[in-house]
């Protein structure tokens, strides 16, 4: 029928605007973020766009981020190394939780495999420097340390 109205001349809307199509959702590189800004410190920033140091706020606030994560890149590295998963057999001896305690770092323990914690471990140093444990396969300690650690237990 519709092919017969339009031989006979007449008009036949399309109905591509009609049809809502679902949206593609392209991935961003990047993320929007809102932060307040006192007064000084905004007029402190502008007057620096408005000297050219830098083109818009946008960039003096992306700068200084970078220049921030740069100060802190050591530490920063430090943290993804200490988060990466273990895969196969991980070893935790009383000297590795020493050595956390001593640099003040709190472990956050990731293996895909067996975790084993050494008998001479106590529950006060496991508190002490393991944040969490997430364990996919299997976890050998002893029950007193499995007792401590429980809540932190994945």
């Amino acid at each position: 029928m519709l092919l017969a109205l339009a031989r006979a001349g007449h008009y036949l809307p399309s109905k591509w605007m009609e049809i809502e199509l679902p949206r593609q959702i392209k991935p961003s590189d990047t993320e929007k973020v809102t932060i307040n800004l006192g007064y000084v410190d905004l007029g402190r920033i502008d007057l620096l766009v408005e000297e050219g140091f830098y083109t818009n706020r946008t960039n003096f606030i992306r700068t200084a981020i970078r220049a921030q994560l740069g100060t802190h890149g050591g530490e920063v590295g430090r943290l993804i190394e200490r988060r990466t998963l273990n895969v196969g057999l991980r070893d935790f001896t009383r000297a590795d939780l020493e050595a956390a305690r001593d640099a003040g770092e709190v472990l956050h323990i990731k293996v895909v495999g067996l975790a084993r914690l050494a008998h001479d471990i106590t529950p006060d140093l496991a508190l002490a420097t393991i944040g969490s444990i997430n364990i996919l396969g299997a976890l050998q300690a002893p029950s007193e340390l499995r007792a401590a650690l429980a809540h932190r237990i994945t």
